[in-house]
């Protein structure tokens, strides 16, 4: 049960009696009939139970993109059901306008929307829906609140989308469909043409030279079906945020920059995240729907208080593949986390396999460290300043292992890490 502010209303006007006929029982008279006027209401309300709920799936959006979702109300019973409904979710949902008047006529069904805009990646969830049922005087009703089931998905923003035109146009040049050709080792042998001044020798086809009369070279294209294999740290590391963005949103961009790319370049790409266990996987998605599929599974991830089980990690992206791959380590450049855990199974894991290490960085360090105006920034400056010799220190023992490593931050990850890749596909390397 619940009353209105017409109850509150109709206690006031009550004034006007008592100041005619002052007494204390003027006053219970007028509380007695305002109780009485309530209850009656409350009674003639009728139950809000009565109605039925049930809620549509809801698409999915990205993070900063709006959505919907809706409710259908249904009234089964012989009366109209007129009232309030709240549709309530959680503060990071981004619920806009949940509280609706309903007005349900016998036996029908009436769907009720309400806009979301979610602030935090992966599903957000719904909570109550609250009906308040007022009786015809106004002065109270009654009220449920149901839990109906629902959710919406908030996908990875992909900021880094910006960038993959150009690199698309990049990757024409290296495939064959522009005027470039490839030429070099390694790469897959695609046409032979006439031989023309700035040529690599090394390229010359003598068996057609001798056939031709003329010196004839071959042209070559980016190898292609090469797998691209992704493990994306979830462990405690990854929790931290540099400047508004958490160091695991910001390789989740990177990873999704680098599966459109490769999986326009015809390459395979699979994805492994996870801490001391796997939290999800993507193994063998067409190239069509692998970068849908990427996103769908990295959405819910959230960094776990945790230390990375490598050994784990690295083991489950080795048994991806039996061939040569790149192993993309979308982990932070933490001295500490790497040196005691990602060293020894990452020594396995270069001898079958390219590996690459991408971290985010923090630009925030290399301001500190310039700033020396005062005594506590002088401490600051020094702080940074070791902080950033310890990961220089780790990113060298990487690559004295033949590990590349990308140390960039969250705006310039994924272009240098797009970039390495055609790189060693323009090579041959991949």
């Amino acid at each position: 049960m619940m009353l209105t502010g017409r109850l509150v209303a109709l206690l006031l006007v009550g004034i006007v009696p008592v100041l005619a006929r002052p007494s204390v029982l003027t006053v219970w008279l007028w509380f007695l009939l305002c109780l009485v006027l309530w209850v009656l209401d409350v009674v003639l309300a009728g139950s809000a139970k009565a109605l039925t709920m049930q809620r549509q799936p809801t698409m999915p959006v990205r993070l900063g993109e709006p959505g919907e979702t809706t409710l259908l109300v249904g009234n089964p019973t012989r009366r109209a059901v007129r009232g309030l409904l709240r549709d309530a979710w959680q503060p990071s949902a981004g619920a806009r306008g949940e509280r609706h008047r309903v007005s349900v006529p016998a036996g029908e069904q009436r769907a009720v929307r309400t806009a979301l805009l979610p602030t935090r990646r992966g599903d957000r969830a719904a909570d109550r829906v609250t009906v308040r049922r007022i009786g015809p005087l106004g002065l109270g009703g009654r009220q449920a609140s149901v839990q109906v089931a629902g959710h919406i998905r908030a996908l990875p923003p992909f900021h880094s989308r910006k960038h993959l035109p150009s690199r698309l146009a990049m990757l024409r040049q290296l495939d064959g469909r522009s005027a470039v050709r490839v030429r070099g080792q390694g790469t897959e042998f695609d046409s032979l043409r006439d031989y023309v001044e700035g040529d690599d020798v090394r390229s010359i086809d003598w068996r057609a030279t001798a056939r031709r009369q003329h010196v004839v070279v071959r042209t070559w294209q980016p190898e292609k079906d090469r797998q691209i294999i992704l493990v994306l740290d979830t462990s405690r590391t990854s929790a931290g945020r540099v400047g508004d963005t958490p160091r695991l949103d910001a390789a989740m961009d990177a990873a999704l920059l680098l599966t459109a790319l490769a999986s326009r370049a015809g390459d395979r790409v699979d994805l492994v995240a996870g801490d001391r266990r796997v939290r999800s996987r993507v193994v063998g998605s067409p190239r069509s729907t692998v970068l849908s599929d990427v996103v769908t599974a990295m959405a819910p991830l959230e960094p776990a208080l945790l230390e990375a089980d490598w050994t784990l990690l690295t083991t489950s992206a080795a048994a991806l593949s039996r061939q040569r791959a790149l192993v993309v380590l979308l982990t932070p450049l933490e001295p500490a986390a790497i040196e005691e855990s990602l060293l020894p199974p990452l020594s396995v894991l270069v001898r079958h396999h390219r590996v690459l290490v991408a971290s985010v960085a923090d630009a925030e360090l290399t301001r500190m460290r310039e700033r020396r105006g005062g005594t506590k920034e002088v401490y600051d400056a020094a702080a940074a300043e070791r902080t950033l010799a310890l990961r220089a220190r780790t990113a060298a023992t990487l690559e004295r292992m033949g590990v590349h490593v990308i140390d960039a931050d969250p705006e310039q990850l994924p272009v240098q890490l797009a970039d390495h890749y055609l790189l060693l596909k323009s090579r041959g390397l991949l």
